[in-house]
């Protein structure tokens, strides 16, 4: 097992993740433009300027706020360039402002109080993966925001290994790209990625949770919006009148199958997601987001919506119900499984560093998913974090540590891979 970073490299992760999280970068939903609040131009452009500083090339951030950069290759032999990928906005779902992180030197198993005023606690009963990480250093929350360890420990893991590679010479490895993506959060992170700059063969998002996590497997994904168009009359004369789309809302939820709910579910399981409601007697508004991992079943949630549409229309009133489905992003698994070298490349990395693989498929979606449909296949690797868009969010350094170490691992081992050597162009 090698390990690459010694205390003093340690140290540089956690002071590098503790100023990320240090900025206020939330993501908006519903906004027209990229990226879709002024706030994350502020880390934008600290990154930006700190990969000038560490001495990486071609450094630049676009006017959507976009960052890319280069380490030129060492290696004495022909090897393809590759990328690492994270994104430095942090989830709209719970505030990402004036976070105060909290460090727990040499964990001891037990309850976290992180916030006395509130008694807010982190409690193992509720969260008992914290006994894997007994003896480590944790980063937690005070209880009062997110963290942002999704996706600011895999912007520190990247830096932090470009620099590593920067002072070490000595370790060959072709070139690498590096790029930082604005919204991510809100599903537009991969919207705006120009490729072709990139310039990578494939690259891996470090967007991943806890350590060992390898994932090439994702959701189909779409968004549902549901308009429900009643008939208000004064109720005491509404007999025979009077559509109450409140109600109508309600009915129809109902009508969809009632254990495919994200609450229900687990591994390949897909879902109906009731995001949002709203309304009244005239009108009302349903959200949904579907998903399913088979291409198929992800098509079939579709027609069940058009067909309860359809039915409700037949029962209520043409028109009452009119609906809008989004297609959203895809699983790119039928992208990665053409070029299963990179996932065995990114395995081999993990258990040279001492870290187990845990292969699974992604609840969810990463911006990998929609580049590797752009033509740049792009599994995800852990960042370490656990229980992200939440107060109850947090990281164990030393996972910050073994990603980072993976990174340099894949970095010196493209050569020993016959099948990269095939890419070079």
């Amino acid at each position: 097992m090698f390990t690459f970073l010694d205390a003093e490299w340690q140290n540089k992760i956690q002071t590098r993740f503790l100023k990320y999280v240090s900025f206020h970068s939330t993501s908006k939903e519903d906004v027209n433009k990229i990226p879709s609040t002024e706030r994350q131009w502020k880390i934008a452009n600290f990154i930006f300027n700190e990969l000038i500083n560490i001495g990486l090339t071609e450094v630049t951030l676009d006017e959507n706020g976009y960052i890319m950069a280069s380490l030129p290759a060492t290696s004495k032999i022909d090897l393809p360039t590759i990328g690492f990928i994270a994104h430095y906005d942090t989830s709209p779902d719970f505030s990402g402002e004036n976070v105060k992180p909290i460090i727990w030197n040499n964990y001891e198993g037990n309850n976290l109080l992180l916030n006395e005023e509130t008694k807010f606690y982190l409690r193992v009963k509720d969260f008992p993966e914290l006994k894997d990480y007994i003896g480590q250093t944790l980063i937690t929350t005070d209880g009062t925001t997110l963290l942002g360890a999704d996706d600011k420990a895999g912007i520190a893991e990247i830096v932090t290994a470009m620099e590593y590679l920067i002072n070490h010479p000595e370790i060959e490895h072709g070139k690498i790209s590096v790029g930082f993506t604005p919204d991510e959060e809100v599903g537009k992170g991969a919207d705006l990625f120009d490729v072709k700059k990139f310039g990578a063969q494939w690259a891996y998002t470090m967007d991943g949770g806890e350590i060992g996590e390898l994932e090439f497997e994702n959701f189909n994904a779409g968004s549902v919006s549901i308009h429900i168009n009643g008939k208000s009359v004064h109720p005491g004369y509404a007999k025979n009148k009077m559509i109450n789309a409140g109600l109508l809302a309600s009915e129809f939820n109902q009508a969809l199958p009632k254990e495919e709910i994200p609450s229900l579910t687990s591994g390949y399981e897909g879902f109906f997601h009731l995001t949002q409601i709203q309304g009244n007697v005239e009108s009302s508004f349903l959200q949904y987001i579907i998903r399913d991992h088979d291409l198929n079943l992800y098509n079939n949630r579709k027609k069940i919506l058009l067909k309860l549409i359809e039915d409700f229309n037949s029962k209520y009133g043409k028109d009452i119900f009119t609906i809008e489905i989004v297609d959203q992003y895809f699983n790119m698994k039928e992208k990665i499984e053409k070029c299963m070298f990179i996932i065995d490349l990114a395995k081999n990395a993990m258990q040279e560093v001492g870290v187990k693989p845990k292969i699974k498929p992604i609840r969810g979606g990463t911006d990998g998913a929609q580049l590797s449909y752009k033509g740049l296949p792009c599994p995800n690797i852990f960042a370490g974090g656990l229980n992200f868009h939440g107060p109850y969010e947090f990281i164990p350094v030393e996972s910050m540590v073994k990603a980072t170490e993976v990174i340099i691992s894949i970095a010196k081992n493209i050569g020993k891979f016959p099948s990269a050597q095939k890419l070079i162009s």
